[in-house]
Formats: structure tokens, C-alpha cells, sequence
């Protein structure tokens, strides 16, 4: 390159010819200025500073005096901005910056703070075994309310996406979301694509059925129970379980729902599926790599009177005397595990509750802790 450039080539035509920027042939071309080149060192020099200064070690014993000092004083503040004001007063020469005296602290082992641990996130779907070792798939479920058509009426959208594969689907609707119509909504969408192993919601009387009743079943609990898909109902107020379907909740919000005028709600609906197609084609390798579906059975259908049989799932969360309530009643855990985290499984096929202890930062670890007797009352199905 230099030779090229003394040459009386352009600097530019030089770094087209050699596949370099122009500032790279202008900086060799100073480095060998003035001299042959067999006699230039063309080897890369650091960019580290030749001389490095520390701080005298008596300077820094005097940085940790004063602040022991300062730890016995009236204040007791002992960071580096009060260390730095007590040298001042002191009347000592050069005296350290604050950044500088931060950096004694810590090379002496002088700070007091800890740094945080951070542990890497559980899996995906760490609170059901199956889920986390890709065995199963789970669907989330919730709904968007608040919204109006101009001049219109008001919108409500029920919204669901899979765990694994990322399989989105909604439905927009004139407000309110029922329980009929979530039914009606999942048999037509698991018709299409499968039955997952799970079906995840959150406490909205629409999909858990009416708090008036202790030991109520709601149509959307029914349905999934006589399709064998295990229902799953996240912990109350707490919104990390169903950060995926929020995530979607806000994407169809931003994508669909905010970005255009809508006239009427058929013209949000035809909006709507559209962009579920165009996300379904987008991450269809991610959808074909997760676990698979079951068939819709072909004589599936919903039957209020018959009694539910199969396994539903409640994660909660323990009150201050180990004690959870699910299903209208209380049950003490029979150990210290107050204000954490356990997932309930009501086996109605055994008639049992099984009760097993959740931690996030050891979410392989899931003892069970207690067993009990339930049956679920039979009587007729209370809406």
C-alpha cells in the first residue's frame, strides 16, 4: 500500500485496490514517512500506555484509615465522596478522585456491597415437568378489554399463543367475552390445529367458572377436561406465568388493533386473521418443531351433566402460615413453606390433591409435600 501510494497513486484508488478503508492506508503511509521501507516497522504497536500510574500505596492505607475513621464517626457515611471531603480537610496533597478512591476500596476488599447473583431463567414451562422438557405443549389463553369502535361498539379480543411453537390465534368480538364463546373459539381452533397437553389461563371468571359456588367447574374447565387437555390456572396478581400471551396481548395491540382506523368490527375481525396467518407462516419452522398435537377426537363435544373426569392443575401461592386455598377452601401444607410458590394437581380420577413446592432458581427440584382426599361434589353444573 505505501509503496503503491508513493507510486503517486491516490490514497483511494490504493484502498480499492487493497480492500481497505482509506483511513488505514493514510495511517501507514504516516508511519513509514520519511523512511525506506525495508526499514520500517510495520508491526502493530499496543495501544496501552507506556507508563501506567498507581496510586502510592501509603496514599491508599490512607484512604482505608480514614475510612475507619469515618465508620466511628457522628455521620457514618464511609463512601468516597465523604472519604475524599475528610482528605480535603485533612490537607492532603493529590488528594484521589471519587472514581479513583471506588477503586482502592475494591482493590483492598473495603466495599460492603455484594454484587447481585444472577442465575440464568428457568425454562419455559419450568412449573410442569413435561412442559419444560419439550414433552408437551401448552396453550395460553386471556382476553383485551377496553377497547371501542369509533361510533361503534365496544371491543373485547380473546387471545391465544403456544408455549413451544409460538402458534397465535383471535378472536376479536363485540364485548363481553363468555364462557360460550371461549368454548366455542378453542373446539373450532383445536379442531384445526391439535389438542395441546395443556391449556393455561388466568383466575377471569370466564374460563375458571363463578366464585359463588365452592368447587365450581366452569364450561371452559369442563371442555378442556373432556378433551383431556389439562387445565392450568396461573397464580393470582402475579403476571410472570402469562408473560408470553401478555407479550402477544401488546403485539396484537400495537399491530392490529393501533395501527388502523377501524370501520366496523368485521373489518377489525378480517384484519385480525390476517395478521394471525402472516405470524403463523413467519415462525412456521418454530411451529412444526414443537412437541405434537393430539387429533381432535371426532365425537368431541362438551356435555355439562356428565361429571369431569381427569387432572386440573392451580399454581399458588402459600399465605404467610403455609397454608393454600384453591377451590373454595384452605389446606395447611403441614410444613415451614410460607409465601411461596406450589402447584396444586387435583386428580379427579383418584380423588386426590397433590401438593408439590415450587422454587424458580431450582426449578428441576418440585417435591410433593402433602396428599389429601377430594372428591368433587356431584351435582349439577352451576354457570
Amino acid at each position: 500500500m505505501v509503496a503503491a501510494a508513493r507510486r503517486g497513486q491516490s490514497l483511494r484508488a490504493v484502498a480499492r485496490q487493497f480492500g481497505v478503508g482509506i483511513a488505514t492506508v493514510a495511517y501507514w503511509v504516516e508511519r513509514a514517512q520519511g523512511q525506506r521501507l525495508d526499514r520500517v516497522d510495520w508491526a502493530d504497536h499496543s495501544h496501552a500506555p507506556h507508563k501506567t500510574r498507581r496510586t502510592d500505596t501509603a496514599l491508599e492505607d490512607l484512604v482505608l484509615k480514614t475510612r475507619g475513621e469515618l465508620a466511628h464517626g457522628d455521620l457514618g457515611a464511609i463512601g468516597a465522596a465523604p472519604i475524599r471531603q475528610a482528605l480535603l480537610e485533612q490537607g492532603v496533597a493529590a488528594v484521589p478522585s471519587l472514581r479513583t478512591i471506588n477503586r482502592i476500596l475494591a482493590r483492598r476488599g473495603a466495599l460492603d456491597g455484594r454484587q447481585r447473583t444472577r442465575r440464568p431463567p428457568p425454562p419455559r414451562g419450568w412449573y410442569l415437568p413435561d412442559v419444560a422438557a419439550s414433552q408437551a405443549e401448552l396453550d395460553s389463553f386471556d382476553i383485551v378489554e377496553g377497547l371501542v369502535i369509533k361510533e361503534g361498539p365496544q371491543v373485547e379480543v380473546l387471545n391465544g399463543v403456544s408455549l413451544h411453537g409460538g402458534l397465535v390465534v383471535s378472536w376479536p368480538t363485540e364485548s363481553p367475552v363468555t364462557a360460550e364463546m371461549t368454548v366455542a373459539s378453542l373446539t373450532e381452533h383445536w379442531r384445526e390445529v391439535g389438542l395441546p397437553g395443556y391449556a393455561q389461563f388466568d383466575n377471569d371468571m370466564t374460563f375458571h367458572g363463578t366464585p359463588r359456588y365452592p368447587d365450581a367447574l366452569g364450561r371452559v374447565v369442563r371442555l378442556c377436561l373432556s378433551l383431556g387437555v389439562v387445565p392450568v390456572f396461573v397464580p393470582p396478581r402475579e403476571t410472570g406465568f402469562q408473560a408470553m400471551i401478555e407479550s402477544y396481548n401488546g403485539w396484537w395491540q400495537t399491530r392490529v388493533w393501533s395501527r388502523f382506523q377501524h370501520q366496523h368490527l368485521e373489518q377489525l375481525q378480517g384484519r385480525s386473521d390476517r395478521h394471525v396467518q402472516a405470524m403463523r407462516k413467519q415462525r412456521a419452522a418454530r411451529i412444526e418443531a414443537a412437541p405434537d398435537r393430539r387429533p381432535f377426537p371426532a365425537n368431541g363435544k362438551l356435555s355439562l351433566k356428565k361429571r369431569p373426569r381427569g387432572r386440573l392443575v392451580l399454581l399458588r401461592r402459600s399465605n404467610g402460615s403455609s397454608e393454600v386455598t384453591l377451590l373454595g377452601q384452605t389446606w395447611p401444607l403441614g410444613q415451614v413453606w410460607p409465601n411461596r410458590l406450589v402447584r396444586c394437581e387435583v386428580d379427579l380420577d383418584t380423588d386426590k390433591i397433590r401438593f408439590f413446592t415450587l422454587r424458580r432458581k431450582e426449578p428441576t427440584s418440585q417435591p410433593r409435600i402433602l396428599e389429601v382426599d377430594y372428591r368433587l361434589p356431584n351435582r349439577g353444573f352451576q354457570d
